[in-house]
């Protein structure tokens, strides 16, 4: 019996979440399966990847086939690496505690790599977001200063009108007091 490690397919369309399954090779992808051992989100960045090393590492050891995506995945956390320094161990070219603490190195390493992207993301998100707050702001001015210019407009525009009333309003009394003065010369 030919036994594989790879995805099983569940969640909604277009929002695929993936179980890591140990299964016979001769199962549809989505059916039966012997062990699950983890879950792989690929729509978040950076994909989600959440294996049980220790079980993962015992089913490689005894024979189990990855299939590519989850060879790749054992590999990004370190499965694959653990298995070749144990078969470097067991044929005699190094020893437990030279394997352990290089694969303990290398888990330190990967995991300060994660973090800094993770950081990395976090703080282009971040960059962008003020960058956009920013152009907004530019926005909002402008918008300011046009309603602004508006106001100014409409102000010189209603203050020539206004000088002409005033002087109308001037005028007009003026007028009507000099026929009224004529009217008294007549009597």
């Amino acid at each position: 019996m030919a036994v594989k490690i790879r995805l099983a397919r569940r969640g909604r369309k277009k929002q695929a979440i993936y179980d890591v399954v140990i299964a016979d090779a001769r199962a549809p992808r989505d059916g039966r399966f012997i062990e699950k051992i983890g879950i792989y989100n690929p729509n978040t960045n950076p994909a989600t990847i959440n294996i049980d090393n220790e079980k993962a590492f015992q089913w490689v050891m005894n024979g189990a086939q990855p299939t590519d995506t989850v060879k790749a995945m054992l590999s990004y956390r370190g499965v694959l690496l653990r298995k070749h320094l144990q078969i470097g161990v067991i044929k005699g070219a190094i020893t437990q505690e030279e394997a352990d603490k290089k694969y303990q190195a290398w888990l330190e390493g990967k995991e300060s790599q994660i973090s800094g992207k993770v950081e990395q993301l976090a703080k282009a998100k971040d960059d962008a977001k003020k960058a956009k707050l920013e152009a907004e702001a530019k926005v909002n001015a402008a918008r300011a200063e046009a309603i602004a210019a508006r106001k100014a407009e409409a102000e010189a525009a209603n203050a020539p009108a206004a000088e002409e009333e005033a002087t109308e309003e001037v005028e007009a009394p003026v007028a009507e007091e000099a026929p009224a003065a004529e009217e008294k010369k007549e009597d």
